[in-house]
């Protein structure tokens, strides 16, 4: 199939991630947002971390020169559609990734594979409303992209054999490690990871303690690097709120039922760190906790 060219829906976090990798291994990309001031900011991130990989000796300056040319921008989703890959890495709304996809596919290629970055959402469904249901993947790539090695893999039950081996190769030319996952709600990491933050979160509404305490225990009690109502904080709450309800729908248990606490912050629009509070107050010098 060889890909050449790769275009990314949506200039979030995980898309301008998305971007700088693959820009940075040699591919060509095309950045799409709804508006310009989102793909600007895109770009002065991106920079900035290419910057912060010269300082650190990573990467040369001529490599970042490089990575930035192959960069474009558009606010039209349509001009995407002359990539031989589209990832899309929008909102984690079923139905705004299948109105991008429903608007993508009158003007892809024939041999264009589309790839979703979605935490959660089956592939399955997703490639089902499409025209490619077998060149369509799950790429999941873990935030911040540029740093984190893994990216998962997901095969939605039409998936061809031959997109997947196109992905495997892609992946690890891009410098990352790849883990299949079967198409189940959350697949691996988020299966796993977000009922952990979710149970924190109930830990800290039934009393058992309060932020900082719950977060300095599973810091130190478990040698986490972040603790867990810190790294809601970090993921989005409104993404994690997502999530549980996904794996509370998607497998029918309880166990999976998003805290109450969790889903009040949500509504206060206490999203964590991109709204300036959330479990931590941020807008200081200091995260402060908010309980």
């Amino acid at each position: 199939m060889g890909i050449q060219s790769v275009g990314i829906v949506g200039a979030g976090q995980m898309g301008n991630g998305i971007a700088h990798v693959f820009a940075l291994s040699g591919y060509d990309v095309m950045l799409n947002d709804i508006s310009q001031d989102s793909l600007d900011k895109a770009l002065v991130t991106i920079t900035k971390n290419l910057d912060r990989q010269v300082s650190r000796e990573k990467i040369t300056a001529a490599a970042r020169d490089a990575a930035l040319a192959r960069i474009g921008t558009t606010i039209t989703l349509t001009d995407l559609g002359t990539n031989d890959l589209i990832i899309e890495a929008a909102t984690e709304r079923e139905a705004v990734k299948n109105e991008i996809f429903a608007t993508l596919v009158p003007v892809l290629k024939p041999d264009t594979i589309l790839a979703s970055n979605t935490s959660s959402i089956s592939i399955t469904r997703l490639a089902s409303k499409t025209d490619r249901p077998e060149r369509f993947i799950g790429l999941h790539f873990m935030n911040p992209v540029p740093v984190m090695q893994l990216v998962e893999i997901i095969r939605g039950i039409a998936t061809d054999e031959a997109t997947y081996q196109e992905m495997l190769a892609i992946i690890a030319k891009i410098g990352k490690t790849s883990a299949s996952a079967e198409d189940f709600p959350a697949f691996i990491v988020n299966r796993i990871l977000v009922p952990m933050i979710n149970e924190a979160v109930y830990a800290l509404y039934e009393g058992v303690g309060n932020v900082e305490s719950i977060d300095k225990a599973m810091k130190l009690g478990a040698n986490h690097p972040m603790g867990p109502l810190e790294l809601g904080d970090f993921i989005g709450l409104d993404t994690c709120l997502a999530i549980m309800h996904v794996l509370h729908d998607g497998l029918a248990d309880t166990k999976y039922r998003p805290c109450p606490l969790l889903t009040k912050y949500v509504e206060a629009g206490w999203l964590g760190r991109k709204s300036g509070r959330g479990f931590y107050d941020y807008r200081g010098e200091t995260p402060v906790p908010t309980r």
